[in-house]
């Protein structure tokens, strides 16, 4: 069981968290024909858009109230509606997911009241669904956010129901913060390999895949239809990825008694058999799918294959809660050694699982320390941590939110039995491009260009 650690000190430096209204503006960009309002000031919206912009490499809608000093004293409801109408008359959304920030929350004002009485009076506005989720800064980071946006999106748009359909063979798919594009496009392969239809709740791989759409309208470009998600009460069943979904699994379960699972991992060998054990007990199938069983035999050799570079590999990994466990979890019955593990909130259970002695709630100054500290061999976290590469000499693998420094983020895929072999390669590969140099110097002989500095230069022939 892995110890949480606070460190005590006065700033934070080089920061690995990412706030709750990024994540709950990202968990809004899943929703078809969406718009994500921050009720806060411009700064705190230009800093999530910029964080958006430079990992997708695409022009995101996100909005903002624009408080100024006198509207926070005063209070924001004129913001919220006046932001709202402006967004119906220039982009004529179907789905506005607002999320509050530190000013607002702060100030302690009463947002869900003030829409309730905004929506009642202004029945222009009955024809596009508004939700709001509260994300204040200072309370926990991306995945919180997330959680708490999707939480949200169920509670206002899923009605209680007991009704089902025996012919219907759809499953409910709720997505962590902590899954690409191309991971959420993988799992609803192999359900659909099953027999079975997946609801995505929320789907970014269809909004931020990155392509090129023939209209701009100012709202995302695809994700899960606002018409479809009263569906998700009519699921067989629910599966939750990520530790982080528990709360909207069990939600759904409350409103139209629909079961779920939780999965906190999809990566590595066991945690995709339970998931495709899971499958074949919804199927009915007694045997997988042959394409499955392909890929689960290439992981396998896969995994044969990369023992021999991962084996007593010292990691140190940074990452939210979830993406932690997940990575750490797969290298660690590789045969690595998690050195190092640094997560950006506390509020989630499954940090006592990692594969670790203690995890730092912490920054990459943290990371970077304890990292040099233990000896790490390989780095992995987001585009913030070259600068610990740079300076340890030690490689660094993207992963998490954001990357920037590289393109097609939204592609790598380190879930289900595919993306787990192309997490196995990458690694064993990433060790494999480190060479050793032999330094004489750190032998006790003298560096090679004072040895040779009285040599007498010979002319070529």
């Amino acid at each position: 069981m892995a110890k949480l650690v606070h460190p005590k000190r006065a700033l934070s430096t080089n920061p690995l968290k990412s706030s709750a209204p990024l994540g709950a503006a990202l968990a809004y960009l899943g929703i078809e024909r969406s718009v994500p309002l921050f009720h806060g000031s411009q700064g705190c919206t230009a800093f999530a858009m910029v964080h958006l912009v430079r990992h997708f490499k695409e022009a995101v809608p996100l909005q903002t109230t624009a408080m100024n000093e006198v509207s926070t004293i005063l209070g924001g409801a004129d913001q919220i509606e006046e932001a709202i109408e402006n967004l119906r008359k220039k982009s004529n959304p179907a789905f506005i997911g607002i999320a509050s920030t530190a000013l607002t929350e702060t100030r302690g004002e009463d947002v869900p009241g003030e829409l309730k009485e905004i929506v009642s009076r202004r029945t222009d506005f009955a024809d596009t669904q508004i939700v709001y989720a509260s994300t204040p800064d200072f309370d926990g980071g991306l995945q919180d956010g997330w959680a708490k946006a999707v939480e949200a999106i169920i509670d206002a748009m899923v009605p209680p129901s007991t009704e089902r359909d025996p012919d219907l063979r759809q499953v409910t798919l709720l997505c962590g913060s902590h899954l690409t594009p191309a991971e959420i496009e993988e799992l609803v392969r192999m359900v659909r390999a099953f027999g079975l239809e997946p609801l995505v709740l929320p789907d970014i791989s269809t909004s931020l895949d990155g392509h090129v759409s023939d209209d701009w309208s100012g709202t995302s470009q695809g994700g899960t239809p606002v018409a479809r998600i009263p569906d998700v009460a009519r699921s067989a069943f629910t599966l939750a990825i990520g530790e982080q979904m528990r709360k909207a699994a069990k939600l759904i379960e409350d409103r139209a008694m629909v079961p779920y699972r939780v999965f906190q991992s999809v990566t590595g060998l066991k945690p995709v058999d339970a998931f495709v054990r899971t499958l074949m007990g919804l199927s009915g199938m007694q045997d997988p799918p042959p394409s499955i069983k392909r890929d689960r035999s290439r992981l396998i050799d896969a995994a044969l294959d990369a023992h021999f570079h991962t084996g007593g590999l010292k990691v140190a990994i940074g990452a939210d809660p979830d993406l932690l466990f997940s990575l750490s979890n797969a290298l660690t019955s590789m045969g690595a050694e998690i050195v190092t593990a640094v997560t950006t909130t506390q509020h989630s259970p499954v940090i006592e699982r990692v594969a670790a002695d203690e995890v730092i709630l912490g920054d990459l100054g943290d990371f970077e320390r304890s990292a040099k500290e233990n000896g790490a061999q390989i780095l992995l976290t987001h585009s913030h941590g070259r600068h610990a590469e740079h300076r340890l000499h030690v490689p660094l693998v993207r992963v998490g939110f954001p990357v920037f420094d590289r393109i097609g983020a939204q592609d790598a895929c380190r879930v289900g039995y595919r993306g787990s072999r192309a997490f196995l390669y990458e690694i064993a590969n990433t060790v494999q491009s480190i060479h050793h140099r032999a330094r004489p110097e750190e032998f006790g002989a003298a560096p090679i260009a004072e040895e040779f500095e009285h040599v007498p230069h010979v002319a070529p022939c």
